[in-house]
């Protein structure tokens, strides 16, 4: 069964990115620190990242996160989606309108452009024909920005939250919870390393 699942780093103080974020400093002024975790040697990092690149049959993000992957100072042949990892399923751009072009045109990219909870019907779609090829279940990964995240998850359209929480307080930047509904979780793993504390939670 194809889940929705969210799956971003976040600071202890909520943002997914630092101050001055954009295509030239992704994450903003001190958000490396977010992901120091995936650059990490310690076997419980990299089996999370492993695992999560292995399951993505389809990935989600917004056009700023596009942007700045896609542009110069973005992801390349060595370190892609998974870092490392460079897992290369399905990508579905949520935008108002495509790009010019795309550097990255070694990648499967979809935008769509009439919102995101289309956005995530296509990426499913996708991430269910990739199950059917390889016979395995496969999921869609919401990676972010957070704004993406934030909305999906306001929406309803998430099945599973991932947050990689970093010992690390940027102060400002781009915050992944802006408001909204309650809305109740059901913890189901944490896992703590030296750079990161893992947390699964299932959407009620």
């Amino acid at each position: 069964m194809t889940r929705i699942i969210a799956d971003i780093s976040v600071s202890l103080d909520g943002f997914v990115t630092g101050p001055d974020a954009g295509p030239d400093n992704g994450l903003g002024d001190g958000g490396r620190a977010l992901h120091t975790w995936v650059f990490s040697d310690d076997p419980d990092d990299r089996r999370f990242l492993r695992e999560t690149t292995a399951r993505s049959g389809a990935v989600v993000l917004g056009r700023r996160l596009f942007d700045v992957v896609d542009g110069p100072k973005g992801w390349s042949d060595e370190i892609g989606y998974g870092a490392g990892e460079v897992g290369r399923p399905a990508f579905v751009v949520v935008t108002s309108s495509p790009p010019e072009s795309v550097r990255l045109t070694g990648l499967d990219w979809t935008f769509v452009t009439t919102g995101l909870p289309d956005a995530v019907a296509v990426a499913r779609e996708r991430a269910e024909a990739a199950s059917s090829r390889q016979g395995r279940d496969l999921d869609v990964v919401l990676m972010g920005g957070g704004a993406t995240v934030g909305s999906a998850f306001e929406a309803g359209l998430v099945d599973s939250l991932t947050l990689h929480l970093a010992p690390v307080v940027l102060g400002a930047g781009t915050p992944l919870f802006t408001g909204g509904s309650p809305r109740a979780l059901v913890q189901r793993s944490v896992t703590v390393t030296s750079t990161a504390t893992h947390l699964t939670y299932d959407i009620v």
